[in-house]
């Protein structure tokens, strides 16, 4: 989850030179590669910060700890909510700030919302998901996933976001490597028959797809997206999903939010 910080501030990094020529050629998918290799930048940077300072989570936890490593991703939706579709940048919260009200708990914090006046436009959530021990937060991610929207779901619902259909939007990223995309290492043992698609020891890669294209395919979320990021730069990033890719998510909420009434 985000620290609590405005929308000039996630603007404020500084960005590096190569961004400039995505910029210039106005291609989007160039823009999202370069924020998703900023991810592996800014969590580097955090963790040797932490050493020259001294702090006791310095190394590994100190970069997981550390915060505003998805910021680039979100710098490229904010600026198509403010540049694309017109949204002010005083309309846009991130963080602590992005708290909307829940049905089945008081409040719940979101990592980016836009609102247009009393009316809430779109919530979305941001995840990442790192080595070594990819198995320790699956669960959690996917109990956080599904729970989030179904609060938020029946929320709007209750008429607590405006009149209109607000869209929500989940966008995950996973590191590339050998313990997400190799497959399990033991079976699943439950009282019943597991579904389907959890069959054969499906890696944490494959299981992370399941959930995104299920929480879109039940309308919990309008859309997601899943990437797979290698901590090597010369490795590519790769979207192994066709129904979860970035240009669709960016598509899916650009087409809601102009054809909505009251957005």
């Amino acid at each position: 989850m985000f620290e609590a910080r405005s929308v000039e501030s996630c603007a404020g990094f500084v960005r590096p030179t190569r961004w400039l020529h995505a910029d210039r050629g106005g291609a989007m998918d160039g823009k999202f590669e370069l924020a998703v290799r900023k991810y592996w930048e800014t969590r580097e940077q955090q963790t040797a910060r932490q050493i020259a300072e001294g702090k006791q989570d310095a190394g590994l936890r100190g970069a997981v700890t550390g915060g505003a490593h998805l910021d680039a991703l979100t710098q490229l939706i904010v600026e198509h909510f403010m540049d694309v579709l017109g949204y002010p940048a005083s309309s846009i919260s991130l963080g602590k700030k992005a708290e909307l009200p829940g049905y089945y708990r008081p409040t719940k914090q979101w990592d980016l919302i836009v609102k247009n006046g009393t009316q809430l436009v779109a919530a979305i959530e941001f995840k990442s998901q790192s080595g070594p021990s990819f198995g320790n937060n699956f669960n959690n991610r996917t109990e956080e996933a599904i729970g989030s929207a179904v609060d938020t779901q029946r929320a709007i619902s209750q008429g607590l976001l405006g009149d209109a259909r607000p869209w929500l939007g989940y966008v995950f990223l996973l590191e590339d490597a050998e313990g997400s995309t190799q497959s399990a290492k033991r079976d699943f043992k439950p009282s019943f028959k597991v579904d389907e698609a959890f069959e054969r020891r499906p890696s944490y890669a494959d299981r992370y797809q399941v959930l995104c294209r299920r929480l879109v395919e039940d309308e919990l979320y309008d859309a997601a997206c899943f990437v797979l990021a290698p901590k090597d730069p010369e490795r590519p990033i790769s979207q192994p999903d066709p129904q979860l890719t970035f240009a669709g998510f960016i598509e899916s909420l650009t087409k809601h939010v102009r054809k909505e009434p009251g957005l």
